[in-house]
Order: structure tokens, then C-alpha cells, then sequence
């Protein structure tokens, strides 16, 4: 049977502040640089992700991008959208806001209710700003 990878992509704006409790101002500066601002920042970011399954005969898809895209903006997207990740996001609590602990974040949201859906998550990816991106490709 046939394997495809079918990516989905998804948009939403949302703001963060790098910083670490337990640094100073200067030092969340001298790492995090303007990211660290104490009013925050936000972004348009670009959610790309990409699932990879066998190819159904009866169908011809791997899963209906329909209920793809359901899923993402049901369990990422509108939990994401227009919110502070560092203060209204669950399943950001006690990381720091970066696009790459985000998406291994997003991964760890996604990953099961694919597979139930019979398609394996191949990669998460990220576009912060339009010279910024992330990728994220699961423990491997």
C-alpha cells in the first residue's frame, strides 16, 4: 500500500516574551535580547503540519484534510489564537515561549488523535517570522 504525506497549513496570531524567572532583566537581555521585553511581542506565525499514512483505496487519501485541519485548529489553533502563550496557553504552563518548545508542545497536543485517526505525525513546523522557522520531527 501506497505511503503519503499530506501537510496542512494552518495560521494564528499570538503573543510571547522570552525570559527566565530566575534572571535579571539584564541577563534575560543579554540571552533573549528584545524577545525578553517585559510588554511582550507577538507574531503572525504559519503552522505547518504534516502527517504520513497509507493511501486508502476506498478513498484515496490518507485522512480527509477536512477533518485534518478540524483537529489542528479544535486542539491548537483557537487555544493558541490571539493569546499570550506564556499566560493562557495549558500546554505551554512552565516552558519557556519558544517557537521550538512550542512545537514540540504542539507535537505532544497532536500526536495520539492522529494516530487514532490512522496517520502517523511526521513533522511540525513553524514559521515565526518570514526568516524564522522550526521544525520538529517527533523523538527520534
Amino acid at each position: 500500500m501506497p505511503i503519503a504525506y499530506i501537510t496542512r497549513r494552518e495560521r494564528f496570531s499570538a503573543a510571547h516574551r522570552l525570559y527566565r524567572d530566575d534572571f535579571t532583566e539584564q541577563e534575560n537581555f543579554e540571552y533573549f535580547g528584545n524577545c525578553s521585553h517585559s510588554n511582550w511581542h507577538g507574531h503572525n506565525f504559519e503552522l505547518f503540519v504534516t502527517v504520513k499514512g497509507e493511501i486508502n483505496p476506498k478513498l484515496g487519501f490518507v485522512v480527509n484534510l477536512k477533518t485534518i485541519s478540524k483537529l489542528i485548529k479544535d486542539l491548537v489553533v483557537d487555544k493558541l489564537d490571539h493569546k499570550n502563550i506564556n499566560i493562557d496557553v495549558e500546554f505551554m504552563r512552565g516552558k519557556i515561549a519558544s517557537t521550538e518548545n512550542l512545537a514540540v508542545a504542539i507535537w505532544g497536543e497532536l500526536e495520539i488523535p492522529f494516530k487514532e485517526l490512522g496517520a502517523d505525525l511526521h513533522c511540525v513546523k513553524i514559521l515565526e517570522t518570514e526568516n524564522n522557522s522550526v521544525e520538529y520531527f517527533g523523538d527520534r
